[in-house]
């Protein structure tokens, strides 16, 4: 038997964002050394501006926090924090320990927020800048598929229930839309996104204006200073204690919005390949079920929903927190926050890898494309039949009345199971004065999609072209797509 003292972690919860879904790129922006890394260089920055406004901080103290940005020990940070039951104090002990010169001017002025909101917001904007990258990448993979499907011609359906032809790629580039959409909202969410910057405890900057000796403008110069070093050109106005938790609403309900639009792909996936007109990659060894070995379920295109369902409902957490902060403010976001807002990240990040993946790779089969569309498409082009009998002289009601007849004959025939002989009975019936051959040219796709493959064209001219030539770097475009973990 095996000792459990001897594999600790198999009493160990393991987070199924970690093990299973979100990339490691994203997991590294969320991660303990990057999150901590940040708190050391945001009192750097603090310290770096504080001198050149001034304050007697020695050029040893600094050199020793440049050179201990890194030099990370979280056990000792944990036994500091089971000491002092606070996890800042904890961090600027263990950073005196590195930086001995700096212990006494470590936080100097600052409160808590300073490091935590601070570091959220650089969190924010770096996660955000992934997520645009793989939305970018999933653009690519989906322009690409709509051009080569451009002309394609295929059953559209409305409720479900079959409509007008339209093409294999028009429809890719529904969704491909959507997130073209959700860039315009991601990249909102980049460029107005601040820097909290130095505020103090409720936000009157009061510990800062003391240590300046009530100069005003070198607290505002200071503020300015820490924001650009940061990577910030401008922090919000005013604030208590933390940054508006309106910002976490905003950012998550932005997040929500690229799940909808990758939701609504993989739905439609699902669809597509129980009709088995385009299916997801499916690997050569791949199972699609342990008690039904010929099956090929969608597991990606599910996976995609499951996880973005999660992401849509996460993005409520934020806005009941935003909507419940006390005055300057409440702790009781804080431990909602660290929950929830790497969860949105990490969840959305492990749908769009999938995303890409799926838009890479997905399978279109023409000939049951065309087969499920020559079955309906004779119905739809009913309105054509009867415009060309009417001008060879037949009576316009009384034709309209035979294709009824005729076409519910034709449906009846299909709900027992046998194919349509709608074309058959219209090029047997001599009013309509039509050989079957005649009705076969009426008939033919590419008359019945419109202006698909043009649309199809335009919108990859000028909507997908121009936001991948400003957006996709070399990098985005070389780079082998993230792996399908499982």
């Amino acid at each position: 038997m095996t000792d459990p003292a001897s594999s600790p972690d198999l009493h160990r919860y393991s987070h199924p964002l970690a093990d299973r879904y979100a990339s490691s790129e994203m997991q590294k922006i969320f991660s303990s050394g990057h999150r901590f890394g940040t708190w050391r260089r945001l009192w750097l920055a603090l310290a770096e501006s504080q001198a050149e406004l001034g304050l007697e901080i020695p050029d040893e103290a600094l050199a020793q926090m440049r050179a201990g940005l890194d030099d990370l020990d979280l056990k000792r940070a944990a036994e500091y924090e089971r000491r002092f039951r606070h996890d800042v104090m904890a961090h600027v002990h263990l950073f005196g320990d590195v930086a001995p010169a700096a212990r006494g001017i470590i936080h100097l002025g600052a409160t808590s927020a300073f490091i935590g909101d601070n570091t959220d917001l650089i969190l924010h904007r770096d996660a955000l800048e992934l997520v645009r990258a793989r939305i970018v990448r999933t653009l690519r993979a989906l322009g690409n598929f709509a051009r080569e499907h451009r002309a394609l011609p295929t059953l559209g359906y409305t409720h479900f229930q079959p409509a007008q032809p339209t093409t294999v790629g028009k429809r890719a580039t529904l969704w491909a839309q959507d997130l073209l959409l959700d860039l315009e909202e991601l990249e909102f969410r980049l460029r107005t996104l601040r820097f909290r910057g130095v505020r103090g405890t409720t936000g009157t900057q009061a510990s800062f204006l003391q240590l300046f000796g009530g100069d005003h403008a070198k607290v505002e110069e200071l503020d300015r200073m820490v924001s650009h070093r940061m990577g910030f050109t401008e922090s919000y106005p005013v604030s208590g204690q933390t940054y508006p938790r309106k910002v976490d609403q905003a950012v998550l309900a932005t997040l929500a919005g690229v799940g909808s639009s990758l939701s609504k792909f993989g739905q439609d996936l699902r669809i597509l390949a129980h009709l088995r007109e385009v299916e997801e990659p499916f690997e050569e060894e791949q199972i699609g079920s342990s008690a039904m070995p010929y099956k090929r379920n969608p597991m990606r295109a599910e996976r995609i929903c499951a996880l973005t369902r999660h992401v849509i409902t996460l993005a409520q957490d934020p806005a009941h927190t935003a909507a419940t902060q006390w005055l300057e403010r409440t702790l009781d976001d804080s431990a909602n926050r660290r929950l929830s807002i790497p969860d949105a990240f990490l969840t959305l990040d492990g749908a769009l890898v999938l995303a890409e993946n799926v838009a890479l790779g997905m399978t279109v089969h023409p000939a049951v494309v065309r087969r499920n569309l020559e079955e309906h498409l004779p119905f739809m082009a009913m309105e054509t039949v009867l415009m060309q009998a009417v001008s060879g002289g037949g009576d316009r009601q009384e034709l309209h009345e035979r294709i009824r007849r005729h076409s519910l004959a034709a449906a009846g025939r299909m709900k027992e199971g046998d194919s349509s002989d709608l074309l058959d009975r219209v090029a047997a019936d001599p009013a309509f004065g039509l050989s079957r051959e005649e009705l076969e040219t009426l008939v033919d796709p590419l008359k019945f999609v419109g202006r698909a493959p043009q649309q199809v064209d335009r919108f990859l001219e000028t909507q997908v072209s121009p936001a991948l030539e400003r957006l996709e770097s070399e990098a985005d475009r070389t780079a082998a797509p993230p792996e399908v973990r499982v």
